[in-house]
């Protein structure tokens, strides 16, 4: 174990933060193309969004499962394998002639998000020295949080340059750079122990984890009910063109990267107090954006940058009092909060979406506001972890 620790820990700590990016990359991908998906296959914005749902269900069954069905294989080929699938899913998905075939190629998708995410999460520390873990950890999590912020705007000014299907080929090529580089770059990494079910209901039954994981769902299907739908609320904001709602969403962008390592550091020592700052901060922000047709794109991008800030630390924020609420069971925890967190995405993306068909896009805003509030107090009456 000690030469595992010892010999190219760095670049292949890299190469995992690269294939955790390129998976919530291409998850994320939709939110910012879907007014071009659904006019190019001829389906409405509620329907687009199916390309956001149906991935983030499909993750959420593959991280526990494809944990517990990798049993002892060698992490290796397996993280090579996923990666190699996600890269053909989005390269087919350039080419998808309607909706149906597009919502399928999101299937396979889905268990690579989960498997990836499930998997990589636990590997630094068979990687780099223990002193060195807690970095380690951060950078591998950092391709989540980095995705999750930069790959929409991202995905937007591709999609603006050269249509929708452009961003999926660039992320299908960048998804197979990365397995090339997981297979170079990583060791062999046979597993230590499985991760049962059992494990994982044990963990359920400890009430720090189940206000842990609840405030997940809350927080993160909060804020993906409005901001699956957050380009069609920026078109309606005056002279909020193509090009600058890539501005607007590149400002959202560059903010939760800041959020995400400043929650990170607070989190670490009082992930209680985090929480509920990010939690008030989505409650408030989120609903706000719906006035923005009123004002101009500066305040539009006021709002944005704070909705950025808040958002980058809910995922450093939340997995810390995980850690915290489980410090001798990360795996199976991180197998949970994978689990939670892709429910939390389809399910703030198909509520977000079910407001914007019945009602309008402002609708699906304040739905999220509400979802965070519910996190907020969540939090606020939970038992404080004590890891």
């Amino acid at each position: 174990m000690e030469k595992i620790k010892t010999s190219g820990g760095g670049p292949a700590v890299v190469a995992l933060a690269a294939g955790t990016f390129s998976v919530v990359t291409t998850e994320m991908l939709p939110v910012g193309l879907l007014t071009p998906i659904g006019e190019d296959l001829g389906v409405s914005g509620g329907t687009a969004g199916l390309t956001m749902t149906v991935p983030g269900l499909v993750a959420a069954v593959a991280a526990p499962a494809v944990t517990a069905a990798a049993g002892r294989l060698d992490r290796r080929p397996l993280l090579v394998g996923l990666m190699v699938l996600l890269a053909a899913a989005d390269l087919l998905s350039a080419r998808a002639p309607n909706i149906e075939v597009l919502v399928g190629l999101r299937v396979l998708v889905g268990v690579c998000i989960g498997g990836v995410w499930a998997v990589a999460a636990g590997l630094a520390p068979r990687l780099v020295p223990a002193a060195s873990v807690g970095l380690a950890t951060s950078v591998v999590f950092s391709g989540i949080a980095v995705a999750s912020v930069l790959g929409v705007p991202a995905g937007a000014f591709l999609g603006a340059a050269g249509g929708w299907r452009l961003p999926f080929a660039v992320v299908g090529a960048l998804a197979l750079a990365v397995a090339v580089a997981l297979a170079v770059l990583l060791p062999p990494l046979p597993a230590e122990r499985a991760t049962t079910a059992g494990a994982m209901r044990a963990l359920l039954r400890r009430t720090p984890v189940r206000a842990g994981l609840l405030a997940v769902l809350l927080l993160v299907s909060g804020h993906f009910a409005g901001y699956t739908f957050i380009r069609p609320a920026l078109e309606r904001v005056p002279g909020a063109d193509a090009g600058a709602v890539g501005t607007l969403l590149l400002a959202y962008g560059v903010a939760g990267v800041a959020g995400n390592f400043l929650a990170g550091a607070a989190a670490a020592r009082r992930p209680r107090r985090v929480l509920l700052v990010l939690s008030c901060a989505l409650a408030v922000v989120i609903p706000a954006v719906s006035a923005a047709p009123r004002g101009t794109t500066l305040a539009a991008g006021g709002l944005l940058v704070v909705w950025g800030l808040a958002y980058g630390g809910v995922s450093v924020g939340t997995q810390s009092w995980l850690t915290a609420a489980a410090p001798h069971a990360r795996e199976a925890a991180s197998a949970l909060f994978v689990a939670v967190f892709n429910v939390a995405i389809a399910l703030g993306a198909l509520l977000g979406g079910r407001a914007v068909d019945a009602v309008s896009v402002p609708a699906a805003l304040w739905l999220g506001g509400v979802l965070a509030l519910g996190a907020l107090v969540t939090v606020a009456v939970a038992r404080r972890p004590a890891g």
